[in-house]
């Protein structure tokens, strides 16, 4: 274990940690990723192993911090607006994925039994600011 190295953040698959890592690596700081090739073998251990750590060195922690605190963590829609809640006009919205319709269960069941990723997954925005659940239109 190097000493030298602090998580700056932890994903649950390898392309979120990269968009990442391209970011601070932009900025100069040197990065590194744990667990990535693990994950990208077999992303259902994600959980278990506590997610792709994103590492930088000791003395670029502030710094890395200050880069992904800037950047946007809730969703934006195609043209990179960012979406609202029709709720309470929140901006604070985060897009999850949810198997609840019986196509959605078919073909998650599908896809896990030939060791894919899910090709049809229903995706619905969740405001956290007051809870509602939306579809864009």
């Amino acid at each position: 274990m190097d000493t030298n190295f602090s998580n700056v953040a932890v994903f649950q698959y390898s392309a979120e940690a990269q968009i990442l890592k391209g970011r601070l690596e932009a900025e100069g700081i040197k990065t590194y990723l744990v667990d990535n090739h693990t994950i990208d073998t077999d992303p259902l251990v994600s959980n278990a192993i506590g997610g792709v750590k994103l590492k930088v060195r000791k003395e670029d922690e502030e710094k890395a911090f200050q880069v992904l605190s800037a950047i946007s963590k809730y969703s934006v829609d195609d043209e990179g607006r960012q979406i609202s809640c029709p709720s309470c006009n929140s901006q604070h919205v985060e897009i999850f994925t949810s198997v609840k319709s019986a196509k959605s269960l078919i073909f998650f069941c599908l896809s896990f039994l030939v060791n894919a990723l899910p090709l049809y997954i229903k995706r619905n925005y969740h405001c956290t600011n007051c809870k509602h659940e939306f579809k864009l239109s």
